[in-house]
């Protein structure tokens, strides 16, 4: 195992923050997997995961089990992680821009593709190795001039060449769920059944350039730009892991997720060794643009009528809200069917919240697709 350290652009003078990585297995194996977690400073469960990854692949590597280099970062956000106010956590976003610590990461796409386009050839092969090549190169190049744009180039550039991103987030409340894309889903369906993830939710491009799209959009982009000209395959594919919600951190779960992940680790080729069969998938992966957020039009006291993991008809009762002053009762439905895989943690809401996510079958949003 090596153990590397990451500067992240110090914003003043006296103060400093690291990024620390733990690589696994050969540099030059037969694939590279990159696992991060709490990018979200203030979602927890994956980073208790990624310790017990830590602990499980020194294992591994010493019994010469690993075939490929995992790459942990298990604190993906020392800026976020700092952010206490009052005695509340605040890891969402960063304080001094308001911007989501999980978006905008930078695109560089179009000048890789400028770089790379007399050099692509008819080999596959060729053209991944060269894209990886020119994407890192790009990355080490770009300077962030602050210190969040600093951190979000550390991240970017340890797993810009990487074959798979694992990116371990959790919701407020919530059952275990994914997100990955279309193309990627046949890879990514033995990773949702070995979690026994409730809700598996596709999109090519959600909008707001998150972490995990920040590299599938590279490669499927290039794919639109040079399709019938190159063979370009997707040489990176990301999936982000809600772990449940918020609360939900115990060495009961951590523990099961890790052996979750090994097993699929297993199964793609990066470990050596039979993997448990995986089980059988407990609900069909659905568009994200079939996700209805529901909303309260007023605020009050928010009193849930559902649970996480509860399938709701179009119609059905989610929650009422309620004024205390003027007893009021306002009841709010859920315009489609579908899973409820997520809630909000807050019992008092405020008009236009979103209290509940709910996963349908049938797309009728478009743009941007992610929560603010």
């Amino acid at each position: 195992m090596q153990h590397q350290t990451h500067d992240v652009l110090s914003p003043v003078p006296g103060t400093a923050r690291q990024i620390h990585s733990f690589h696994y297995g050969p540099e030059n194996g037969a694939c590279k997997i990159y696992i991060q977690s709490s990018l979200h400073a203030d979602e927890m469960p994956g980073m208790l995961v990624a310790w017990y990854l830590k602990q499980r692949l020194a294992e591994l590597e010493n019994a010469g089990q690993l075939l490929g280099e995992i790459v942990v970062v298990p604190v993906a956000n020392p800026i976020g992680l700092e952010q206490v106010l009052m005695d509340i956590p605040l890891g969402r976003y960063e304080l001094q821009s308001g911007q989501n610590f999980n978006r905008w990461f930078v695109d560089l796409t179009a000048q890789v593709g400028d770089e790379i386009e007399s050099l692509l050839s008819d080999d596959p092969k060729h053209n991944v190795d060269l894209i990886r090549k020119h994407l890192r190169a790009a990355l080490l190049a770009h300077k962030g001039t602050t210190q969040l744009e600093s951190q979000r180039l550390v991240l970017q550039r340890l797993a810009c060449d990487a074959d798979m991103v694992l990116d371990l987030h959790c919701d407020f409340e919530s059952v275990e769920h994914l997100y990955t894309t279309p193309e990627a889903w046949s890879q990514v369906e033995p990773l949702s059944r070995y979690l026994g993830a409730q809700a598996s939710l596709l999109a090519t491009d959600s909008g707001g350039q998150s972490f995990d799209e920040c590299f599938t959009l590279v490669w499927w982009q290039l794919q639109q730009r040079f399709e019938r000209r190159f063979p370009i395959p997707l040489g990176s594919f990301s999936v982000t892991l809600e772990l449940r919600g918020q609360g939900d951190v115990s060495h009961a779960l951590a523990s099961r997720d890790c052996q979750a992940i090994i097993s699929y680790l297993m199964k793609y080729g990066a470990i050596a060794g039979d993997p448990a069969p995986a089980p059988e998938l407990i609900y069909p992966a659905t568009q994200l643009a079939a996700v209805e957020p529901v909303a309260t039009p007023v605020g009050g006291l928010l009193v849930f009528c559902t649970l996480p993991g509860e399938y709701v008809e179009a119609g059905q009762l989610i929650a009422e809200v309620i004024d205390p002053i003027s007893d009021t009762v306002k009841p709010i439905h859920a315009a489609n069917s579908g899973l409820m895989y997520a809630r909000s943690l807050r019992r008092m809401a405020t008009a236009g919240m979103v209290i509940a996510h709910v996963a349908g079958t049938e797309a009728f949003r478009s743009g941007y697709l992610l929560s603010p």
